[in-house]
């Protein structure tokens, strides 16, 4: 009896064990795969965007590149909703995101941010043709920018940013309507349509506008940022020895000038400071 009983606790354990062994930390499964899967847009220039052939480039493709490059693993890039990365529950479905996020304290109960790799001033924009000039002109006029994104947040005024260093900033304009769509450069193709056809003025971050105007879109931008949004890498929540790994390699971007020389790349100023 007592021999059987032995052996059935041995069989359990080592059940336990392999169970453990096989769901193992996110960290040892991407080095056992020898891929990390990163959450992108493919369609954010300059910071991401997915060409015809299939390939990716932009400013969050070549840092995410380089975190696999320093991990010593490949990079393989995937393209879920916004939505469905911010709402965590990844389920091993990808790994990592390097989407140009703002932590906050509603995406920190689901996420963990290892690390901010760069900040970017949040803008607002209009067709050129409109005749606003200060962000005060937008009062009671008709907004689009992304859904659950930190744009969306501060038109409705619940936008909450923890992260150490950013400036703080104050709530400028009270829309009669916000309308959001599935990523803000869908705004800019319903701005470009005329002043007030279907929106008044958009929100949106200030490369990603100044990138919609360089490829030909009659937009300006309108008065000053409204804030300056910290960018961090993300990831699932619970494996602190991944968050722990890439807040050590993102730390090494910032000290030998690898993130600076990426944002005077794609954005021409060094975005890797809070102004």
């Amino acid at each position: 009896m007592t021999s059987r009983l032995f052996a059935a606790l041995g069989a359990l354990v080592a059940l336990v064990w392999t169970v453990g062994a096989s769901a193992g930390p996110v960290l040892d499964r991407i080095k056992e795969r020898g891929v990390v899967r990163v959450a992108t847009d493919p369609a954010y220039p300059p910071q991401s965007v997915q060409k015809p052939d299939g390939s990716f480039e932009g400013f969050d493709i070549d840092v995410a590149l380089e975190i696999g490059r320093r991990l010593g693993v490949a990079v393989e890039f995937v393209t879920p909703a916004w939505e469905i990365i911010t709402a965590g529950n990844w389920g091993d479905r990808w790994d990592l995101s390097v989407g140009s996020m703002t932590p906050t304290k509603e995406r920190a109960r689901v996420l963990d941010f290892p690390a901010i790799y760069y900040y970017t001033p949040a803008s607002f924009v209009t067709h050129e043709a409109c005749d606003f000039a200060e962000v005060a002109d937008l009062n009671d006029k008709v907004i689009g920018t992304c859904g659950g994104c930190t744009y969306e947040f501060y038109l409705r005024k619940n936008l909450t940013i923890d992260a150490e260093g950013v400036p703080p900033f104050e709530y400028l304009v009270t829309p009669a309507e916000i309308r959001t769509y599935e990523t803000d450069t869908n705004v800019f193709d319903d701005l470009r349509l005329g002043c007030g056809v279907r929106l008044d003025a958009g929100m949106s971050a200030l490369p990603t506008i100044m990138e919609a105007i360089k490829a030909g879109y009659p937009l300006k931008v309108v008065g000053e940022p409204a804030f300056f949004e910290p960018l961090a890498v993300a990831i699932d929540k619970g494996d602190a020895e991944f968050a722990a790994e890439l807040a050590r390699i993102v730390a090494e971007m910032h000290e030998d000038g690898t993130l600076t020389r990426l944002s005077m790349k794609w954005y021409g100023v060094d975005l890797t400071k809070a102004r």
